[in-house]
C-alpha cells in the first residue's frame, strides 16, 4: 500500500498548543507632594503590555500603566494630580497544553479581558500617602507548529462545476407572482 492509500493523512499546522489566564489585585502607595485633605478622583490610563513565552508551562506579561489621583490639600481649599508609573510582570501559567509539538517557536497572543482598574483609592492611616486597590486580568494562547490526523475519503473529492450546482429552472407558477410594471416610475 503507498503512502496516497493510506486511510488517515498527517498535516502539519499552526494550532493553539496552550492557553492561560490569570486575574491579579495589588495595592499601591503613592505619595504625593502635599498632604491630602481627600481623594477627588482616581483613574488609570496609558496601559502598555507585551507577553512572551518564558519557560514550558507559563507565559510572562510584562507592562506599565500610569495611576492618577486628584486631591484636595491645605483643608480642601486646593488641588492637584499625582501620577505614578506603576511597572508589572505577570507569570500566566498555561492551564491547557499540547505537548505534541512538534517545534519550540511559539507565537504567544495576548489580551486583557480586565484592562487595569482602581478599586478603591483612599488616605492611608498615616495622612500623608494614598492607597490604590488595582485589578487586571489576561488570557494567552500559546500557537505552535502540531501535527493534526486527517481521514481521508475513499471516494475521493468529487468536482462539482459551480454553474451546474446552481442551475435551477424556472418554473410557470414561479413567474405568475412577477408585477412586470415594477420598474416604471410612479406619476
Amino acid at each position: 500500500m503507498s503512502f496516497l492509500n493510506k486511510e488517515y493523512r498527517e498535516i502539519i499546522t499552526k494550532a493553539v498548543c496552550g492557553k492561560g489566564k490569570k486575574f491579579t489585585n495589588e495595592t499601591h502607595t503613592v505619595k504625593p507632594p502635599h498632604k491630602p485633605s481627600s481623594i477627588l478622583g482616581c483613574w488609570i490610563i496609558n496601559h502598555r503590555y507585551h507577553s512572551k513565552k518564558k519557560k514550558k508551562n507559563s507565559v510572562e506579561v510584562s507592562g506599565h500603566y500610569d495611576i492618577n489621583i486628584w486631591y484636595s490639600y491645605q483643608n480642601n481649599t486646593k488641588t492637584e494630580v499625582v501620577t505614578d508609573r506603576v511597572n508589572y510582570r505577570d507569570i500566566i501559567p498555561l492551564s491547557i497544553k499540547d505537548d505534541h509539538s512538534i517545534s519550540d517557536d511559539f507565537d504567544v497572543v495576548c489580551r486583557a479581558t480586565q484592562q487595569p482598574n482602581c478599586l478603591e483609592c483612599e488616605i492611608t492611616e498615616k495622612g500623608d500617602e494614598i492607597k490604590v486597590d488595582t485589578e487586571r486580568e489576561f488570557i494567552v494562547q500559546v500557537i505552535g507548529e502540531t501535527k493534526i490526523y486527517v481521514k481521508v475519503d475513499p471516494e475521493g473529492y468529487k468536482f462539482v462545476d459551480e454553474e451546474d450546482q446552481w442551475d435551477f429552472e424556472v418554473i410557470d407558477e414561479e413567474l405568475e407572482d412577477v408585477n412586470p410594471d415594477f420598474l416604471k416610475k410612479n406619476e
